[in-house]
């Protein structure tokens, strides 16, 4: 498995924009697919966005797409989510998580950071 660290939350104005990192440790394999996901306290976790190992295939939530990206570093192992035009309803703790293959469930998970956006 790899181990996964998030980076870059915090609180933000509605309108503003932060980018989250994802660092990896571990068996490059291990992490081919990268995801972030989103869960608040009581609220069941939410797939935000994906990408494959050479980044030409990625994929995004309907209530993100246009106002999130998703990128990755391999020389670096951090895989990326750039957010801008945020709104209060992104408010969540964002987690990234990583899988082998895309038949695969997520089964590395990091600890999560949190995003909070004011109205």
């Amino acid at each position: 498995q790899v181990q996964l660290v998030e980076s870059g939350g915090g609180l933000v104005q509605a309108g503003g924009s932060l980018r989250l990192s994802c660092v990896a440790s571990g068996h490059p394999f291990t992490m081919n697919i990268v995801g972030w996901f989103r869960q608040a306290p009581g609220k069941e976790r939410e797939f935000v966005s994906s990408i494959n190992w050479r980044g030409s295939n990625t994929d995004y939530a309907d209530s993100v797409k246009g106002r999130f990206t998703i990128s990755r570093d391999n020389a670096k192992n951090t895989v990326d989510l750039q957010m801008n035009s945020l709104k209060p309803d992104d408010t969540d703790i964002y987690y990234c998580a990583a899988k082998a293959t895309f038949s695969d469930a997520y089964n590395s998970w990091g600890h999560g950071t949190q995003v909070t956006v004011s109205s």
